[in-house]
């Protein structure tokens, strides 16, 4: 008893420790960017398009837009590509090619992300500026290797969303009449549908926190994108470039657009959270 006693207090301790460290880094990127935020206001600060350090202009609207036409991109791009192969690995697949896939996806996920940035950047970049015009560092860039970044996440809670609906549903669908393809889009992808739903958001929550890939291939332009073809920056891209030489009011205002990022992935991971425990219930 003594022993379980002891095991049962570590368990304990180190589950506080998680919740430790998520509010050790709320405390500290708070006490760090709320400074900027009071003085420069808000409001000011997520609509001005103005970045200019050096003039005490802290406007992260461009920002905000370059990850708002990225993040948007990947989804385009990873969305129906990632739910196609879940599919295919649950529904079609022979056993064993289904059991090659499975591995192959997960190694996707593990590939870290300046290589994923190097093949964007050596490839991607060249092929756009050759034949669609504009630099090649672009939105668009940022979008498809985002978009293959995303694919683990999505492919992977899709297809357990899909193996979780029970056989009966797909049997009483055949008995009526249905074929395969009918009794998957009319039945099970619809029961399905909150942790695929969840799976979509998780993966638009590693689209919006990636850096590195988008550091090399979107440009890092603070000008307003208006095309896919155009040069952008991302929140995370922007701290990632400047948070090396800044100080002062600047190194605070980074630390604000990071709270602007945290609060954003909170609710995200929020979002997705209550569509599995949906699924779970179901």
């Amino acid at each position: 008893m003594l022993k379980e006693k002891l095991v049962q207090y570590l368990l304990l301790a180190f589950a506080l420790t998680a919740v430790l460290s998520l509010t050790v880094i709320t405390v500290f990127i708070l006490r760090e960017g709320l400074p900027v935020l009071v003085e420069f206001g808000l409001v000011r600060f997520l609509t001005d398009r103005v970045w200019a350090p050096t003039r005490g202009q802290f406007g992260i609207l461009a920002m905000i837009l370059g990850s708002l036409w990225v993040t948007g991109g990947a989804l385009l791009v990873g969305v129906p590509l990632g739910l196609a192969v879940a599919i295919f690995t649950t529904d079609y697949a022979p056993p064993i090619l289904a059991e090659l896939l499975r591995p192959a996806i997960q190694l996707l996920a593990g590939i870290p992300s300046v290589i994923y940035g190097f093949i964007g950047l050596k490839i991607l970049v060249p092929l756009i500026r050759e034949n669609l015009g504009g630099p090649g560092l672009s939105v668009l860039a940022g979008a498809l290797v985002l978009g293959v970044m995303i694919l683990p996440n999505i492919i992977a809670i899709s297809e357990d969303a899909i193996r979780a609906v029970p056989q009966l549903y797909r049997d009483g669908a055949l008995a009526l009449g249905a074929t395969h393809w009918q009794s998957l889009w009319r039945v099970v992808l619809p029961a399905a549908r909150s942790g695929i739903v969840a799976s979509v958001v998780l993966g638009m929550g590693r689209a919006v926190g990636e850096t590195m890939a988008v550091i090399m291939v979107v440009g890092n332009s603070l000008q307003l994108p208006t095309s896919p073809l155009d040069a952008a920056t991302t929140l995370t891209s922007n701290i990632g470039l400047e948070m090396a030489y800044a100080s002062g009011a600047h190194r605070q205002a980074l630390f604000a657009t990071g709270i602007v990022l945290f609060f954003l992935i909170m609710l995200l991971n929020l979002v997705a959270t209550t569509f599995r425990r949906r699924t779970i219930r179901a």
